[in-house]
């Protein structure tokens, strides 16, 4: 009885724990989508490149009022805001105090398929149909009949809510939140990741920001390290080499992949089975 108590006590707490997290994400996601939409009232009547000037210059006010000591007891100025719950909060533990199961990574990748789910469902909407012809040509879009302020408003906020979203998950992995780590490098990554993957694809999105962090954090991060053959030194292996062959890389996807690796495409599971079903035929025609 004392056994199956503590099991249903340790499930309780695990059960509130999941959904104070979500609400905290939901919260952290509205923030963002707030503050998006008090930014997109004057912002979203610019263009081109005056629209991502002024998007940034907001978003380094906002940093800078953020880090303001005034505002310490709510923001906590520029120091971290910490004890709150990591992804190894996930993890469940025995009576004895060791981990039984691991849920540190399970639970963040379901929280980022759940994103991922409700972005496709908004892409392929009504509404989704409508981002695409006003990022195709405003012009046309409006000949149409689409309210080009409305929607542009209703992206802005959506895409700044998932963001939030995203800022609240990074500090539950880094385990503290500090705004001076938000700075425009961040967005700059950002915008990187989504060019690589191709602009106006998900699924491009989702390799992207995989073969970004790959190459710039694991399977680059030899060329940081002096390395000898012998008492042959090999040349350039030092620090910061890595970055220099990572953006050599980069310039390369660039020029050989205008529009990203995945383009406007997207790998669906229809699409996966019809290519597997083709070559099951030919293969079955040519034997």
């Amino acid at each position: 009885m004392g056994a199956s108590g503590f099991g249903a006590a340790g499930f309780g707490s695990g059960v509130a724990l999941v959904l104070a997290v979500l609400l905290a994400l939901i919260l952290a996601g509205c923030v963002a989508a707030l503050f998006a939409y008090l930014i997109g009232l004057p912002v979203l009547r610019l263009k081109s490149d005056y629209l991502a000037i002024a998007t940034l210059g907001f978003a380094e006010i906002i940093r800078a009022i953020f880090q303001w000591q005034v505002l310490g007891p709510v923001t906590n100025g520029a120091n971290m805001i910490k004890s709150f719950p990591t992804f190894s909060s996930f993890n469940i533990k025995g009576a004895n105090g060791s981990t039984v199961l691991y849920l540190s990574t399970f639970v963040p990748f379901l929280i980022v398929a759940g994103c991922i789910i409700v972005i496709v469902m908004l892409v392929n909407s009504t509404y989704g149909r409508a981002f695409k012809a006003i990022r195709d040509d405003e012009v046309a879009a409006e000949a149409m009949g689409i309210n080009l302020a409305k929607h542009k408003m209703l992206s802005f906020v959506t895409s700044s809510f998932f963001a939030g979203v995203g800022g609240a998950l990074f500090a539950m992995y880094v385990a503290n939140a500090q705004a001076k780590v938000f700075t425009a490098t961040m967005t700059y990554e950002i915008l990187l990741i989504v060019v690589i993957g191709g602009i106006g694809s998900i699924s491009g999105s989702c390799i992207g920001s995989f073969l970004f962090i790959a190459c710039s954090e694991w399977w680059l991060r030899f060329l940081d390290n002096e390395t000898y053959i012998g008492a042959f030194k090999v040349p350039l292996l030092r620090t910061g080499f890595r970055m220099v062959v990572f953006s050599v890389v980069i310039m390369i996807v660039v020029l050989f992949f205008r529009r990203g690796i995945m383009g406007d495409r997207e790998i669906s599971l229809a699409g996966l089975a019809k290519r597997l079903t083709r070559r099951s035929v030919k293969g079955g025609k040519e034997a």
